[in-house]
């Protein structure tokens, strides 16, 4: 099944849930169009970073890749919430001849998913360079917002205390 959005509306980030139990999901949209796939903190963190350095080497050479420093929507996630699928593998690229971020996101569930014969969902989303930087940002902010990462292992800290591996159990106040 292919789903395809060449002009989206909205295209953002959200999570459903309380950190350390966050389900992320990206959301799509394209006039009465809506779709919501679930993915992985560690997938979406690395797509926003990605993202911006594309957009980033875009200014680098001169193109308008945005001009934003701060996320202008950051609403939450649109109703129905639907998830067609959990994200398994991401392409990102620069599409020259529309002049905008292509992304796609595949499947991880290979031949469960329904009203399709092969099994396999492809969604295709092209961004403009103001969108995809409106989606790195608000990306950089949904990640940010979970528990805060110890300074020392880089696992999170929970809200009744930290037991960190690198101090070898040894546990005291971080802040």
């Amino acid at each position: 099944m292919l789903l395809e959005f060449p002009r989206p509306d909205r295209c953002i980030v959200g999570t459903i849930g309380e950190p350390g139990n966050r389900l992320f999901i990206i959301q799509v949209s394209q006039g009465a169009s809506l779709a919501s796939v679930a993915i992985e903190k560690q997938q979406v963190q690395v797509l926003g970073r990605r993202m911006g350095e594309i957009l980033d080497q875009l200014e680098a050479l001169g193109q308008s890749a945005g001009g934003l420093t701060e996320p202008s929507d950051m609403g939450p996630l649109d109703a129905p919430l639907d998830v067609e699928f959990r994200v398994g593998a991401i392409g990102l690229a620069w599409d020259s001849g529309r002049s905008a971020i292509q992304l796609e996101l595949f499947s991880m569930e290979l031949g469960e998913e329904k009203d399709d014969d092969d099994g396999n969902v492809l969604m295709q989303i092209w961004l403009s360079p103001r969108m995809a930087r409106e989606f790195a940002l608000r990306t950089e902010r949904v990640v940010a917002s979970g528990r805060p990462a110890c300074p020392f292992c880089g696992q999170p800290i929970e809200a009744g205390g930290h037991i960190c591996p690198r101090s070898n159990g040894y546990r005291t106040d971080l802040f």
